[in-house]
């Protein structure tokens, strides 16, 4: 398990204006980017720009391998971290490379904030799929210093690319 703590020094930096774009639509009735479930059957369920296929290189069964992954990894750190889910241990946690939410939606039932974060320079644009899952995110180029813009206090840092999981 890869789980590492630091501490953030802020500084004041001007905000950048960040937006995610809507998908087209053919007429006014329409949704942009398709019907969602409602909470909470929404956070498991393909999210519309996936099912569309609008996300390169993203299907529905890359979506449902992703959330088994991640719920494999997350009951393997239960078992490793028995404090994981407990009120006051762990509060807010930061998914430094989201792709489509798996870590957040495996924790939903615990009492934890997940901030997905999506890299600038990923090769692939998921925000959008996070969002329509009903979890909240962010872009981010990790070039730049940590967080300077923002004002959040994460208690861990969590580091999804990193390989060496054994389950």
């Amino acid at each position: 398990m890869f789980v590492i703590i630091i501490l953030v020094t802020f500084r004041y930096t001007n905000m950048q204006t960040c937006l995610n774009p809507l998908a087209k639509v053919s007429n006014k009735e329409e949704t942009s980017g398709g019907e969602l479930n409602n909470w909470p059957q929404r956070l498991k369920s393909t999210p519309p720009r996936i099912s569309k296929g609008t996300i390169k290189g993203v299907t529905p069964q890359t979506f449902s391998k992703d959330n088994q992954l991640w719920n494999k990894r997350v009951s393997y750190y239960k078992k490793v971290n028995n404090q994981l889910g407990k009120t006051g241990r762990y509060r807010n946690l930061l998914d430094m490379n989201a792709y489509l939410g798996g870590f957040a939606a495996s924790l939903v039932k615990y009492p934890i904030w997940v901030m997905n974060v999506v890299p600038i320079q990923a090769k692939v644009d998921t925000l959008g799929a996070i969002y329509e899952r009903g979890l909240i995110g962010m872009y981010h180029n990790w070039l730049v210093n940590l967080f300077c813009s923002c004002t959040f206090c994460f208690d861990d840092v969590f580091f999804g690319f990193l390989k060496g999981f054994r389950f």
